[in-house]
C-alpha cells in the first residue's frame, strides 16, 4: 500500500518565547516492510539543523529556534509504500545490541500481576508464546480513550484494566522483558478507514526473536503490524521514542495541538 502522511505539531505560547532546542525523530526509516518515496520536515531552522542516526536506528534532526516567537509549527510528511511482512522487520542496521532493550524504565517495570500473566501463558515455541501474550493483553486491558496519561506506567494501566495504545505497548514490553526478551517501544502511523487523527498516530511494541530479528506486536488491536502500519521511531518507552523532545526559554504557558493524517494513495503502475 502507498500512503501520503502529514504530521503537524503546533505550539502556542502565552508570552513570547526566547528560543528552543529540539530533537526531531520525524523521519521513518527504510525497513523490510516500508519504502520511503519522499519525506521532508518543515520548520524554522530545519535548513541548518544537524542530523544523525542514533544507536537505535532513528534519524534525528537537532533544530534550534531563535526567539522571540509566540507560535511554532513543525510539519513532517511524504509518501511511504508498505508491505505486509507479518510484523517481521528483522534488523535495520542499528548500532545498539538488542540486549540493551532488556533495560526497564519507570514506565515499563513489570508488576507481580504482569509477571503472573506472562508465567501463565501456554507453553510452546517462543513466537507462539508471544502471540498468546499479545492476545492476553488485548483481552485483559480494554482500549479506552483518555483513560490514562503520559505518566501512567505499565503496572498502573494493567491494574486498571484499561488504557490506550501507549499503555498496551508498555505492558507488552514489561512482560516480554520479564521473560528475558529484548523489547522496545515503537511510534508510528496507522491507516484506518475512518481516518480518525487520534488513531492515525499510533504505538506498538517490538521484540527481538532469535532467527527473525525484531518482530512487531500491537496489543491495542491484537495484531502484528500489517501493511497499514508505518514505522517512525523506537526507544525504551514512550518518552525515549517521542517524535519531538526539547527544551526552551520563556513563553509562559504552552498549548500543544497535534494533527496526523494518513491517506491511502493509488499504486503507480510499474
Amino acid at each position: 500500500m502507498r500512503f501520503a502522511i502529514r504530521h503537524t505539531t503546533h505550539y502556542t505560547y502565552e508570552l513570547p518565547a526566547n528560543g528552543a532546542v529540539q530533537r526531531l525523530r520525524l523521519t521513518p526509516p527504510k525497513t523490510k516492510s516500508q519504502i520511503i518515496h519522499s519525506w521532508a520536515i518543515e520548520t524554522d531552522g530545519i535548513d541548518k539543523a544537524a542530523h544523525y542516526v542514533d544507536g537505535f536506528g532513528n534519524l534525528v534532526h537537532l533544530v534550534t529556534h531563535a526567539g522571540p516567537y509566540e507560535t511554532l509549527t513543525i510539519s513532517a510528511g511524504g509518501e511511504v509504500e508498505t508491505t505486509d511482512t507479518g510484523g517481521v522487520i528483522g534488523d535495520i542496521g542499528e548500532v545498539a545490541n538488542p540486549q540493551v532493550f532488556l533495560r526497564n524504565t519507570p514506565l515499563t517495570g513489570a508488576s507481580d500481576a504482569i509477571a503472573a500473566m506472562a508465567a501463565a501463558l501456554p507453553s510452546g515455541k517462543l513466537l507462539s508464546r508471544l502471540h498468546h501474550l499479545l492476545e492476553a493483553i488485548a483481552t485483559q486491558v480494554h482500549y479506552v480513550t483518555d483513560s490514562t496519561d503520559a505518566a501512567t506506567s505499565a503496572a498502573e494501566a494493567f491494574e486498571a484494566g484499561r488504557g490506550v495504545c501507549q499503555d498496551h505497548a508498555h505492558i507488552f514490553i514489561a512482560a516480554a522483558r520479564g521473560m528475558g526478551l529484548p523489547s522496545r517501544y515503537v511510534t508510528g502511523y496507522l491507516h484506518v478507514a475512518e481516518e480518525r487523527e487520534e488513531v492515525a498516530h499510533h504505538a506498538w511494541a517490538e521484540t527481538h526473536v532469535p532467527g527473525l530479528g525484531w518482530v512487531g506486536f500491537d496489543p491495542a488491536n491484537n495484531v502484528c503490524p500489517t501493511e497499514r502500519y508505518v514505522r517512525l521511531a523506537c526507544g525504551f518507552d514512550a518518552n525515549s521514542a517521542a517524535p519531538i523532545v526539547g527544551m526552551g526559554r520563556g513563553g509562559g504557558r504552552e498549548s500543544l495541538r497535534v494533527a496526523v493524517v494518513v491517506q491511502e494513495q493509488e499504486q503507480q503502475q510499474q
